[in-house]
């Protein structure tokens, strides 16, 4: 399990966000999803990685929650983190998640921070 965050300003916003990602980041490293509700803002909204070229869009705490939860919970699963690079209140999230049959996509997941909550995500995937 790889994670780092880099943060090529440090500053107080900067380090806010990192945190932030690192607590989201530990959600699927861990299969634990219960910090979700607190990491989430009510007005967050993801752009998904399917259904191609899209993506589904997802609006709110309650559908954010359940999207995030039903991916950190998948049996058999897991998310190799590539870097996490952090600037001010955005966050570029490289990752390879490995599927219950040992094949794997890699992807980026773009995300933004304000007042302490995930507003946005974006995900996209190679392929």
């Amino acid at each position: 399990m790889k994670d780092s965050i880099i943060t090529p300003h440090p500053d107080d916003r900067s380090g806010q966000t990192a945190e932030i990602i690192r607590r989201f980041n530990d959600v699927f490293q861990l299969h634990d999803p219960s910090a979700l509700p607190e990491l989430i803002a009510e007005e967050c909204v993801i752009e998904n990685t399917a259904p191609a070229p899209d993506g589904a869009r997802h609006a709110g705490r309650q559908a954010c929650v359940q999207l995030w939860s039903a991916i950190a919970t998948q049996p058999d699963t897991r998310f190799d983190l590539e870097e996490t690079f952090v600037a001010g209140d955005r966050a570029t999230i490289r990752w390879r998640y490995w599927m219950a049959d040992g094949n794997s996509v890699r992807g980026v997941n773009l995300m933004r921070v304000e007042d302490g909550r995930i507003v946005e995500a974006m995900g996209y995937v190679k392929g």
